[in-house]
Parts: C-alpha cells; sequence; structure tokens
C-alpha cells in the first residue's frame, strides 16, 4: 500500500505505550509529532481544517501500529481489531467529530479488511495534550 510506519513512539510522561494482558494489547493515547512538536497545534474547525485533522488521525494511527509492532514484534500477530478511540480538540459547536474519527477507521479497514473492522468511541473534548487537535488510542487482539 505504500505505507510506511513512523519510528515507534516514545512515552512523554510516567507511561508505557503498550500494555498486554492475555491476547489483548492496549496502546496508549498517540499524538503526531514533527521534529519534537505537535502537527498543527489547535482546536479542529477554529485551527486545524477538518480533513487535516482526518489525516492526523491516519498518522496517529499508524503511530499505534508501530508501537504494537515493536512490542509485538510484527503486526502479523495483530488477529483483530478491537476498539480505535479518537479524541478531538474541538471549537464550540464543531460536530463533525465522526467524520474525523474516519481517517483511522478507514487506515485499519484497509489494512486488516473485516478484521481491522472494531468498535470504536469518538469524542470531542475542550483540549488535549501539548495543544494537540487530535488523539488515538487502540486495543488489539493478538496472537
Amino acid at each position: 500500500m505504500g505505507l510506511a510506519l513512523p519510528p515507534a513512539p516514545t512515552p512523554k510522561g510516567s507511561y508505557s505505550p503498550v500494555a498486554r494482558s492475555a491476547q489483548l494489547a492496549w496502546v496508549s493515547g498517540q499524538i503526531v509529532f514533527e521534529q519534537g512538536a505537535v502537527v498543527r497545534p489547535g482546536t479542529v474547525d477554529r485551527d486545524v481544517p477538518a480533513t487535516v485533522a482526518s489525516e492526523l488521525v491516519r498518522r496517529a494511527t499508524l503511530q499505534a501500529l508501530s508501537a504494537l509492532a515493536s512490542e509485538l514484534g510484527s503486526l502479523e500477530a495483530i488477529r483483530r481489531v478491537v476498539r480505535l478511540g479518537v479524541f478531538v480538540a474541538v471549537s464550540p459547536g464543531f460536530h463533525r467529530e465522526h467524520e474525523i474519527a474516519n481517517g483511522g477507521s478507514d487506515l485499519l479497514i484497509e489494512l486488516f479488511d473485516d478484521a481491522g473492522r472494531g468498535t470504536r468511541t469518538t469524542l470531542g473534548v475542550a483540549g488535549l495534550p501539548l495543544n494537540a487537535p487530535v488523539e488515538v488510542e487502540l486495543l488489539v487482539e493478538t496472537a
């Protein structure tokens, strides 16, 4: 598909990028960084166009997959996506968070077919760490 995983993320606080229990692996919230800075900081609609935010969700989902590849040794160990969580920092009156989240959902379906179609929670929030416009978390079942 011409996709490349970004480098595995490093924690920005006192947490683990991935936690495993039995056949499940949870990926901590992922924010897109370039050269040590948040990409396109601010709120969606006011500071960041919806199309850009959707692409950032896609990139954050790739980062989550990179964290999983680092923890599991390979993405081949993923049986299915269980849940995608997407947080969108929104300006007042913006109610299209679900459209922004499609950036991650569509990518997972492209990569894993029906096994990539998990449940999803999408939340519009007043703010995210480091003024990021989006944050993505991921839960998968592993082999």
